[in-house]
């Protein structure tokens, strides 16, 4: 049976997510050594979503002994859509919400699910779209409460704005 939902977020952008929270926090010029140390993760790896964060106008870098990545706009101005759509090329909650084919869906020309699945997709989007980095990273008030709500736990800085299952 072919799988008809995807993830809507990436592993990139959860680690993008990690990253660019870092840098909001900390506020002056982070290496990817000293992030990579901070969440445990691979160098390289975090060294190479930097380059593509820079490249997509969302950090800015300086080299240098006195050099390292910034954010590159306050995170109030980023929204999380934008951020999926620039980095990962979007997100699409179905196949079908690509480019329907035979390819991707069998049943593409006669899905009687398709319309729904569409109009989920497009609220979604739009969800996402009124998500700013600054609200994922510095919860207040409602967000602040729903994530109490699901058993979850804001850590404050310095052990990172990372949520986990209450009770770890």
């Amino acid at each position: 049976m072919e799988r008809l939902l995807m993830t809507l977020m990436s592993r990139k952008i959860d680690y993008a997510l990690l990253i660019l929270s870092y840098l909001d926090r900390k506020k002056e010029r982070a290496c990817a050594r000293e992030i990579a140390d901070r969440y445990a993760l691979n160098p390289g790896f975090v060294a190479n979503i930097l380059k593509e964060l820079c490249s997509r106008g969302f950090v800015s870098s300086q080299r240098g002994a006195k050099g390292g990545y910034v954010l590159a706009r306050p995170a109030e101005a980023i929204s999380l859509a934008e951020l999926m759509e620039r980095l990962d090329e979007g997100f699409h909650l179905a196949e079908c919400n690509k480019q329907p084919t035979r390819d991707t869906c069998t049943l593409a020309t006669v899905c009687p699910v398709r319309g729904a699945i569409a109009e989920v997709h497009r609220r979604i989007r739009e969800v996402l779209r009124d998500v700013t980095l600054a609200q994922i990273f510095r919860p207040q008030g409602a967000t602040a409460e729903a994530g109490r709500t699901l058993g979850l736990a804001v850590i404050p800085w310095p052990e990172g704005n990372l949520a986990r299952l209450a009770g770890e």
